[in-house]
């Protein structure tokens, strides 16, 4: 970096990365201080619509109470919205589910057994056909 930075000053940086063997994007991006760790991380803010923790714990004590605890989310939203009480869509309450493992796939998965592999086995080298054709369809004069 110290090199190319050097031959810039008397020649074009194109031609003193060219002689040192780095390419001009990574020295650009060097000299912007990326690679040098001074690289700003954005993260971007969460969507003003998401729930907060206090209504992310409401929705799942709900779907814990006795009434609700062996119904699906589903019924769950249907029943709620039929009371006129709305907390969150469907999809949400099974994504609160899944962030705390709480949904799994309700049929037994089967594993099938692994498959043994044909193996051809030769009994002699370049053997022939074990009958001739007029052993296997006779004679018929």
């Amino acid at each position: 970096m110290a090199a190319v930075t050097e031959l810039a000053t008397s020649t074009d940086t194109r031609t003193a990365c060219l002689a040192v063997g780095l390419p001009r994007a990574t020295y650009y991006r060097l000299k912007a201080g990326v690679a040098a760790g001074r690289r700003t991380v954005r993260r971007g803010r969460a969507p003003a619509w998401q729930l907060s923790a206090e209504e992310r714990a409401q929705v799942l004590e709900v779907l814990h109470s006795p009434r609700f605890v062996d119904k699906a989310p589903a019924e769950v939203y249907a029943t709620l919205l039929d009371q006129g009480v709305y907390l969150c869509s469907e999809r949400t309450m099974y994504r609160i589910l899944a962030a705390e493992g709480e949904v799994r796939e309700r049929r037994d998965q089967l594993r099938h057994p692994v498959a043994a592999k044909p193996e051809l086995v030769a009994q002699a080298p370049n053997p022939g056909p074990r009958r001739s054709l007029r052993e296997r369809l006779g004679d018929r004069d």
